[in-house]
């Protein structure tokens, strides 16, 4: 028998191809983890149903539902205020889907939801780099680029619980196509998995030099691939790299100088490549302050391993 001073809780991180689960407890130690796909089923509350016998083995052996505060949960266009996902563009769901509800039911469990990038801020301001720290900036680099933006210690909802888009702001006038948008110029066009990749495309046809990417047919080509060329001292590798930390240099001095944080913490699969990607930002982010923003804003790589931040993050709701 588990005795539970200290509550455990729930989180729930949906994510476009898996969905993936935790049980964490008040230190934010995750004790347990596992995932079921997000593609499965057309139909929600058959996914609901397959998340429940999921996690229900889990939930009976740390204790049982006495032992479990609640459920928080991390998902594309999910909205704070209504427990609703939204038209989220990489989810099988169409529509307006009342998540919080169907998983409440479902498991008898009080039930919070935000999107996914305000989760990874609240398990940066919980557990990681941004403990302590009022006023900072979370921007996830992946497939998208996602931003949590906090301001006094709260998380930035806007009135309708969507604030934080920063990645779908435009950040080069009449710019690079963004196909799930239709944008064009927005940050996430240039500073995304796919961003990084169409930027490699770009100068390896504008030029004949030669590069460790000419080995690869375009449709091969990932962000990873473009990392590893690059730590072998390619020098078209190294220029994406430089090129993607400018225009995300000159974003992050826009988003500084809106809300003056303390701290902007980079996330995500992106964010692995380290210096190659911090020292162009830095240096650009620098470039383009006003003298009184300048050397005040730390640029900060998370200390969170990328899968558990979300379960954390979406735990911290609850």
């Amino acid at each position: 028998m588990h005795t539970n001073t200290n509550k455990l809780a729930i989180g729930i991180d949906i994510g476009g191809t898996s969905t993936k689960f935790g049980i964490v407890n008040s230190k934010g130690e995750i004790l347990e983890q596992n995932k079921i796909s997000s593609t499965q089923h057309d139909d929600i509350n058959l996914f609901i149903a397959e998340l429940y016998r999921a996690i229900n083995p889990l939930i009976e052996k740390y204790g049982g539902k006495n032992a479990i505060k609640g459920i928080g949960i991390g998902a594309p266009n999910g909205n704070f205020y209504t427990g609703t996902i939204e038209y989220a563009p990489n989810l099988i769901w169409k529509g307006i889907i009342p998540l919080a509800n169907l998983i409440q039911n479902a498991f008898n469990l009080p039930t919070f939801l935000t999107n996914d990038a305000n989760a990874a801020a609240f398990g940066e301001m919980k557990y990681g780099k941004a403990k302590d720290i009022k006023h900072f900036i979370t921007i996830t680099l992946g497939t998208g680029v996602g931003s949590g933006i906090v301001i006094d210690g709260n998380i930035v909802l806007g009135h309708d619980g969507f604030a934080g888009e920063l990645g779908h702001t435009i950040i080069r006038h009449n710019g690079r196509y963004h196909k799930g948008t239709g944008a064009y110029g927005s940050l996430e066009a240039y500073a995304s998995a796919n961003g990084i990749k169409q930027t490699a495309l770009e100068l390896l046809s504008s030029t004949n030099n030669s590069s460790l990417l000419r080995n690869y047919q375009p449709e091969e080509i990932t962000s990873e691939i473009i990392y590893n060329c690059a730590i072998q001292e390619d020098k078209i590798a190294k220029q994406v790299f430089e090129f993607t930390g400018e225009i995300l240099g000159e974003a992050l001095a826009n988003f500084v100088m809106f809300s003056s944080p303390e701290m902007v913490v980079l996330f995500g699969g992106i964010a692995k490549a380290g210096d190659l990607l911090l020292i162009p930002t830095q240096k650009a982010m620098e470039k383009n302050l006003l003298p009184i923003f300048k050397n005040k804003v730390k640029l900060v790589l998370s200390n969170l391993h990328e899968s558990d931040a979300a379960i954390l993050g979406a735990s911290a709701l609850v």
